[in-house]
């Protein structure tokens, strides 16, 4: 944190212990946002407060559906948001970094 500002490394689809858990697209997606949705929990935060997101997306035939379950999550006005794809390695398929600022900030 800086100030009333949140930034969050990659959040990836890993258990508590930090070991990666292999899924489907959809279900690395949902893993990795509830793992950065309770980052910003413990910083005073939640997904609504979500300024920025940089989303890293293994496989670019997976853009529509990133692009569906993403509104799921956030809704507009959209957080800016920038979009990789085929960057990551084998192991993952989905990775979120996120800019927040503090829940009564917004």
């Amino acid at each position: 944190m800086v100030g009333e500002m949140i930034f969050v490394s990659g959040q990836a689809s890993v258990d508590e212990s930090g070991k990666i858990v292999s899924d489907s697209f959809e279900g690395e997606f949902r893993r990795s946002v509830e793992n950065l949705r309770k980052v910003l929990a413990a910083a005073g935060s939640d997904l609504a407060h979500v300024v920025q997101t940089r989303n890293y997306v293994r496989d670019a035939e997976d853009v529509p559906l990133f692009n569906q379950l993403y509104r799921e999550y956030f809704s507009a006005p959209f957080p800016a948001r920038t979009t990789i794809t085929n960057c990551l390695p084998p192991s993952l398929r989905y990775e979120i970094e996120a800019v927040a600022v503090k829940a009564s900030q917004k």
